[in-house]
């Protein structure tokens, strides 16, 4: 693609990668394939190529960013199934990432949505503050009905759930050979802690140690989705020096049991490039692994005898998409005796993407009824994924059982029976 940046343009801080990642564009199309909100809408500034010619415009004007724009970028999920589709190899991820960032700095929005953004910044990167919301929202769920379902804050109490599950503190292993630390995420600890404690029992069994660190923080995925970089950076960087120490100390390795965090972690060395943390956020990045990749390099026993059960594998865009992580849940699932199916459009998004099911609720809900219909399709008794979004979306939308992958695996290598699984 043919750009015009003046030199003035290209010496502001990220034009010069921008227009690098512009002249990438080929404009092929080939995109518009495998867009969830082109698919969905059909409308061409609804996909990847037609935001790539707003942001083109607005970034080689140096203009404010006006409703239009914001409009059509607000409605990207960031799922990134156009960066594997693309035969260009353009970096839409960092290219959207700036985007969004000058939208954030030069456009007012209306001021329900500044208030509505401001409130899930601050509430979904706490986990105390976000269970006290959840506690509220289920006392207010039942007057949902009485509010558009299309707005963001029917689709809050809708997604609230009925019960919050206690903490769960699983025992460590006493003869570990190897040492990990745990992101323990913000809203997965509030809503699901099952899951990371079904994965330390899962390490234990193998020998493995792993470390929470009880000061960690929101790694700063969810404001950085919502061109909040300075407090993403914010986030990341309290969190580079405590882990740091940690790699330091003889943890091999961070892993992450929601992908959307691992996605955002893992691409700290780009977001502090220009930092003088620059050398300890890459080496964060480099030693940071989703756990169904970390689990791959270890040996287990032969898995219980199970009755059996066919799962669906629901591929998470921020892991098949955003870290290209697709065999090894997969694999994982198989050879723990799991009867694995995979649904039709596995490469479209549940409708989840972070907070995007609660910012933009209509499409969000269009995307959440397509992927539950080609789930149910597949007969399947059950539902693993990665990540805590889709597991919430998906559960809402299905009807069906929705586990973490590490929770089946959990099972089968000696586990308890995951309680979301009917008998």
């Amino acid at each position: 693609m043919q750009t015009h940046f003046t030199p003035d343009r290209l010496a502001e801080p990220g034009m010069a990668e921008a227009e690098s990642i512009l002249r990438t564009c080929v404009h092929c199309g080939f995109c518009t394939a495998t867009c969830p909100t082109y698919v969905t809408l059909g409308n061409e500034l609804d996909s990847p190529r037609g935001r790539i010619a707003l942001i083109k415009d607005m970034f080689e004007q140096g203009r404010p960013a006006d409703a239009q724009t914001a409009l059509h970028l607000d409605r990207c999920l960031g799922c990134l199934a156009c960066t594997t589709t693309c035969p260009s190899g353009v970096d839409y991820a960092h290219l959207l990432e700036t985007a969004r960032a000058h939208v954030e700095a030069t456009y007012k929005r209306p001021l329900a949505d500044r208030l509505l953004r401001a409130a899930l910044a601050a509430i979904l990167t706490r986990p105390a503050a976000f269970r006290l919301a959840l506690v509220a929202a289920r006392i207010a769920r039942p007057f949902a009905k009485l509010l558009p379902q299309a707005s963001p804050l029917a689709a809050m109490l809708r997604f609230s759930p009925q019960s919050l599950p206690r903490p769960q503190s699983p025992t460590p292993s006493p003869d570990a050979k190897r040492k990990v630390i745990l992101l323990q995420g913000c809203a997965q600890s509030v809503l699901d802690p099952g899951i990371n404690a079904a994965t330390i029992r899962l390490l234990a069994r193998v020998g493995v140690q792993v470390v929470t660190v009880p000061q960690e923080g929101c790694c700063g995925a969810l404001p950085q989705h919502m061109g909040r970089t300075g407090q993403a950076k914010a986030l990341a960087r309290h969190n580079i020096g405590l882990w740091s120490a940690h790699l330091d100390a003889g943890a091999e390795a961070i892993l992450t049991t929601t992908s959307g965090c691992g996605t955002s972690v893992k691409d700290w060395g780009h977001l502090f490039a220009d930092d003088p943390l620059r050398t300890q956020a890459a080496q964060v990045a480099r030693q940071t692994f989703d756990i169904t990749e970390y689990l791959a390099r270890l040996t287990f026993p032969a898995p219980q005898t199970l009755p059996p059960l066919k799962v669906a594998y629901h591929a998470a865009c921020s892991l098949q998409h955003g870290q290209k992580v697709t065999a090894a849940p997969k694999a994982l699932l198989k050879a723990a005796g799991f009867i694995l199916v995979e649904p039709a459009e596995s490469h479209l998004c549940c409708g989840s993407a972070g907070t995007y099911n609660l910012l933009q609720p209509k499409i969000a809900g269009q995307l959440g009824q397509r992927k539950a219909a080609n789930l149910i399709r597949t007969g399947a008794d059950v539902v693993a994924a990665g990540n805590i979004g889709c597991l919430t979306q998906i559960a809402a939308h299905s009807g069906l059982p929705v586990l973490h992958t590490a929770e089946l695996l959990d099972w089968a290598y000696g586990g308890p029976r995951p309680t979301a699984l009917p008998e």
